[in-house]
């Protein structure tokens, strides 16, 4: 007996949906890094005006509690855990747009950074229900803005990547094991989902990078913005030898982040701090002030 395909399936709710009941909208909404607080104004009103929402296993219960009229629908999503099949998420979503008007699909971070966000688009549009996304704070920002580290550094990072191993098990060729990425070209390195191949991240940077060496800073965060935060740092050299490995904790998420930018940056010194000040009160003696909010230039 053949199989019946998802296309099939997107056919057949099209079909079902011949009264005069208008589709629903569905919205891809980014819950942010964890904290509830960093979720958008647009994302949190859209969750307390949701009939139904889908949402990911990393997302703070406490987060759902803006939404108390909605049906909440658990649709996992752990790296290396038992989760919920993209397809029957995409069907689930596709089935939600023929019964209610709201149909919010919350995911942690940014919906378009290692989300499967197009995969759910592409469902939706084929079966011609309208669908938005609304952007969030993606891990790799929270974790420079937690840190107090730029991602990028004038003269020294003028470029910066997102990088994940993790690969849909639906998706991966037979006997096809992930590699990380050969010699990544960007300054400053941030890998999300890596924590089980750290050390053979560290090595191969070690190995083959041209902007890192075992030198070059290393911090990870676990659980980045929330009261769970845990941060360990070192040099590609202490993650290659596995010192972090036991530092660890396999029920969070794990951002690692690797680069000259995120070196702890030197204090000026006294002198160089009063010489900077008077730069500045000259400039001001020298410029002409104006009444009204009017400036010369």
């Amino acid at each position: 007996m053949t199989k019946p395909s998802f296309a099939n399936h997107l056919q057949e709710s099209v079909i079902a949906n011949n009264s005069n009941t208008p589709l629903g909208k569905v919205y891809l909404v980014g819950a942010g890094p964890g904290a509830v607080d960093l979720i958008t104004v647009r994302g949190a009103k859209l969750l307390a005006r949701a009939d139904i929402v889908f949402h990911d296993a990393l997302v703070d219960p406490e987060m759902l509690l803006l939404c108390p009229q909605a049906e909440l629908v658990a649709v996992g999503k752990r790296c290396g855990k038992l989760s919920s099949a993209q397809q029957f998420i995409n069907k689930r979503l596709v089935d939600a747009a023929q019964k209610h008007q709201i149909i919010v699909r919350l995911k942690g971070g940014d919906p378009m950074l290692f989300g499967r966000a197009d995969e759910e688009i592409q469902a939706l549009k084929s079966a011609g229900i309208s669908v938005e996304v609304v952007p969030g704070i993606t891990a790799a920002l929270a974790g420079a803005a937690s840190i107090g580290q730029s991602l990028t550094l004038r003269g020294v990072s003028r470029s910066v990547a997102f990088i994940t191993l993790a690969q849909a098990a639906e998706n991966a060729p037979d006997g096809d094991a992930k590699q990380p990425i050969s010699e990544p070209s960007a300054d400053t390195l941030v890998y999300y989902m890596g924590r089980k191949d750290a050390a053979k991240i560290a090595q191969q940077l070690i190995d083959s990078s041209k902007h890192h060496h075992k030198y070059t800073p290393v911090h990870i965060l676990e659980a980045v913005s929330t009261k769970h935060e845990r941060l360990w740092s070192s040099t590609l050299e202490e993650l290659a030898a596995g010192k972090a490995d036991a530092w660890f904790d396999s029920n969070s998420p794990a951002l690692i982040m690797v680069g000259e930018a995120l070196r702890e940056k030197v204090k000026n010194s006294d002198q160089d701090l009063e010489r900077s000040c008077s730069k500045i009160d000259n400039g001001l003696q020298d410029g002409q002030i104006l009444s009204n909010g009017r400036r010369s230039a």
